[in-house]
């Protein structure tokens, strides 16, 4: 293709060319005015000079036309896998390609969301089409077609931000009178006090609603702890009681409804991470001994550890001298208190070697063994008056405590060791046993170990010939260890090379309040990504058929590896975002993956609305596929259009011709230098001289003296 034109190319700079521009206009018409000979000659003269100065050149140029640009962009965003969406999808893309390569001269640029992205940051098309487009002249663009269910979150406010001019269609999946329920979250707490309700604020939503009740299930780690009517649209608050430290699973579900797009919707997940206050320990020491300042100063170096401590500084050989029991203190000590009303506010108390010593009345010791049975912690660390007539065991306590003293203790240097349940046990495994690769570590010795018997719980510890040393019993609701020996705080001082006492202790407390990651037979569940792990705790080593089910009810087999004793682990990826559950027939772990309430989830009825306007505005159209379910993708034809308001009509969609080509030769010659243009200006300029000089015809005669002073000219 070949095409001419005039190109300038000024020798002077542009303000002094039209300087001169100025001065040669006025300078012609000063003479054309006074009717001078030759004016117009000289007009064109100056003209001319003008034309030399601007250096005019004829420029041909051999074009090769380039092909116009469109980009289509196929959205494979999570909601656009719903339904008969998938098919229509597919077909629309081909139908696509085929129609813009039968056009000719389309350079076509296809690209598809990624899915994962979706589930993240929701259908973000603009994004790809930015991509597509990043290389593309804008004055090469035809245009771009978007195929797509509509819920798009990325679209700009305005059609130049798109960076070109060309139309936008959109071809809309989907039909009419598609049904979406959910649940949208309001307030979604992150944290929670143990002990204390959280309140999560949500609203039903429901496109098609006719008016009909919701009915809202509540549940905690898997456990329904609440039913609630309500409308759709309304507010609804639902308290929470955060039970323990740890992940909360809270989940929100409704009933479906017939014809609804998914049922993802129709469920919520709350993550709410349990964090205690303040953990209240109230510490009751029998007698001064060297480990009272292990445990004071044990609980006393944790800030989050509220402690009551008192001990009882006379001996029980004592109690028989008649001194009455309010004269034994400088201060009376508010036993109705602690041990009364105020029993349940704390989470664990300590026995330290205590006897009956008549300090506190068998009323208040069944008050604590009812304050047990109602989900209290009690930790016994008992000393020898524990095989005497004194000793707890024989008291109220006796009823909850799970080993009976046999009067034989011992009285020599032996080291703590793991019973056998203990090396699967969460509270000992790794510290009195083998670790996980087999060693087991040095403990110092301890030189007392009170004679008794097991009678209920679990025995993790033992001493000498298997004697139990810590015993972990339930009651109830509520919790009971029993450490039959006071040497721990040997461990503390590092004696014979000490040993965890820390570890132990802590677990041990962590154990008696009931937290998650101490259980003896749990499932765990945790995710990072879209990989899920899943943790099988068992201190009975029964091997149970475990299964993971996703948020579309399928159900994945586990295969688990033994990674610790009484510990084994699966892990496996996912390729959707929801609420997982783990299950093995007695327990069930939940875990949520990805964000608990995911942005492209939230709306997935198909629209023509979002897209419409900014479609509108580039002259593009927004139109669906389809109108019923059983309708196939109906994709209007494409035609190539010259520029134009509008792009768009009844029956078709069109691309803009933008008539782009490449520059592959060019060849400029000059009007206005060399010998031609030369010979024009002097011929103009000689020209008008001679105009001026009378040379051209004849010259009138001067007129008569008189008659220039007359004003006029006498008759010839």
């Amino acid at each position: 293709m070949t095409s001419w034109s005039i190109d300038f190319a000024p020798l002077v700079p542009l303000w002094l060319l039209y300087g001169l521009a100025a001065a040669a206009l006025a300078i012609a018409a000063a003479l054309v005015w006074r009717r001078a000979p030759g004016a117009w000659l000289r007009a064109a003269a100056f003209a001319l000079a003008l034309v030399g100065l601007a250096d005019p050149n004829l420029v041909q140029e051999n074009r090769r036309p380039l092909k116009d640009i469109v980009a289509v962009v196929v959205d494979r965003s999570e909601s656009q896998q719903l339904g008969d969406r998938p098919r229509q999808t597919d077909q629309a893309r081909d139908e696509v390609e085929a129609r813009l390569k039968a056009l000719g001269d389309v350079d076509l640029r296809v690209v598809e969301t990624s899915r994962a992205e979706s589930d993240t940051e929701g259908t973000r098309l603009f994004a790809a089409l930015r991509g597509a487009l990043a290389d593309a002249p804008p004055d090469r663009v035809g245009g771009a077609i978007l195929i797509t269910d509509g819920d798009v979150h990325d679209i700009p406010g305005a059609a130049s931000a798109l960076g070109f001019n060309a139309p936008l269609h959109a071809l809309i999946t989907g039909h009419e009178g598609e049904r979406q329920r959910r649940i949208e979250l309001i307030e979604a707490p992150r944290y929670g006090i143990v002990g204390k309700d959280q309140t999560i604020a949500a609203r039903v939503l429901d496109s098609a609603s006719q008016g009909e009740p919701v009915r809202l299930t509540v549940r905690r780690d898997g456990e329904t702890i609440a039913t609630i009517d309500a409308a759709v649209g309304e507010r609804i608050e639902v308290k929470t009681p955060i039970e323990h430290a740890g992940r909360n699973v809270v989940e929100l579900e409704i009933a479906p409804v017939p014809g609804e797009l998914t049922t993802e919707g129709d469920r919520a997940v709350v993550d709410i991470d349990g964090v205690r206050d303040k953990l209240r320990v109230l510490l009751v020491s029998g007698k001064p001994h060297p480990g009272e300042r292990m445990w004071r100063n044990l609980l006393k170096s944790d800030a989050n550890v509220d402690l009551v401590h008192f001990t009882i500084l006379r001996p029980p050989e004592k109690g028989g001298d008649g001194v009455p029991i309010n004269e034994l203190s400088l201060i009376a000590f508010p036993v109705a208190d602690l041990f009364g009303r105020k029993i349940k506010d704390f989470d664990l108390i300590i026995f330290d070697r205590y006897a009956q010593q008549s300090i506190l009345p068998y009323a208040y010791l069944e008050n604590i063994a009812d304050y047990v049975r109602r989900g209290g912690a009690l930790l016994m660390a008992e000393g020898p008056e524990y095989s005497t007539p004194d000793g707890l065991y024989y008291s109220p306590l006796g009823a909850i405590t799970p080993a009976e003293p046999t009067g034989e203790d011992l009285e020599a240097p032996f080291r703590p060791q793991a019973a056998e349940l203990g090396l699967r046990h969460p509270v000992t495994r790794g510290l009195v046993g083998p670790d996980g690769t087999g060693d087991p570590p040095t403990l110092g010795r301890w030189f007392r170990l009170v004679g008794a018997k097991a009678t209920d719980g679990q025995t993790v510890m033992t001493g000498p010939d298997n004697r139990p040393l810590l015993v972990l019993s339930r009651v109830d609701k509520g919790r009971v260890a029993l450490l039959l020996s006071d040497q721990i705080w040997l461990w503390a001082r590092g004696y014979d090379g000490g040993g965890p006492y820390l570890d132990l202790l802590r677990r041990l407390a962590h154990w008696l309040m009931k937290e998650p990651e101490l259980e003896e037979e749990a499932l765990r569940a945790s995710a990072h990504g879209r990989a899920i792990t899943v943790e099988r705790q068992s201190v009975s080593g029964e091997a149970r058929e475990t299964v993971l089910i996703g948020p579309d009810g399928t159900r994945t087999p586990l295969a688990f590896a033994a990674v610790a004793p009484g510990l084994s682990r699966a892990q496996t990826t996912v390729d959707r975002f929801g609420l997982y559950r783990a299950e093995d027939g007695e327990h069930v772990a939940l875990v949520n993956v990805g964000p608990e309430n995911p942005l492209e989830m939230r709306d997935v009825v198909s629209t023509t609305e979002k897209l419409r306007p900014l479609a509108e505005a580039t002259g593009g159209s927004a139109r669906r596929l389809s109108e019923t379910k059983a309708d196939d993708a109906n994709v209007p034809r494409i035609v190539g259009l010259n520029p134009a308001p509008f792009y768009a009509g009844g029956g078709y969609i069109g691309i803009k011709r933008t008539g782009s080509s490449e520059l592959i030769g060019a060849r400029s010659t000059s009007l206005a230098s060399g010998f031609f243009g030369l010979a024009v200006l002097l011929g103009m300029i000689v020209a008008g001289w001679m105009a001026e000089a009378g040379r051209f015809g004849r010259r009138p005669k001067s007129p008569h003296p008189k008659a220039r002073l007359a004003g006029r000219a006498p008759p010839v």
